[in-house]
């Protein structure tokens, strides 16, 4: 009597077996992967585009938010080399010798 040896069976061949065609088909294997690459696998992903999005979004308004206040800066140095004096005695509360200075400060409710 010959014995005959049974064949173990291979897990994985059998899963891949038991796979309906379409998800054993290369092509959509390839989309797969590549979905999982650029999704969460390389360092173009969208996770970190979205996050480079949002960087450049802060500095643009960070940006915009110091050209106006430059705009302000270059507005009031050309004010002052205009009216020097003006600009000191406002500012500074400078006098002329012979001159008394009133600071009236408005009242607050």
């Amino acid at each position: 009597m010959a014995s005959r040896r049974r064949a173990k069976s291979n897990p994985i061949a059998d899963f891949w077996n038991a796979l309906p065609p379409y998800l054993r088909n290369r092509y959509f294997l390839t989309l797969v992967g590549f979905s999982i690459i650029m999704l969460a696998g390389s360092s173009k992903d969208l996770i970190t585009q979205f996050q480079l999005r949002s960087a450049v979004n802060r500095l643009e308004a960070k940006r915009i938010e110091l050209d106006g206040q430059i705009e302000a800066a270059e507005a009031e140095r050309l004010d002052m080399e205009v009216n020097r004096e003006r600009f000191a005695r406002e500012t500074y509360f400078m006098q002329r010798d012979n001159e008394d200075v009133f600071i009236i400060v408005p009242e607050e409710e």
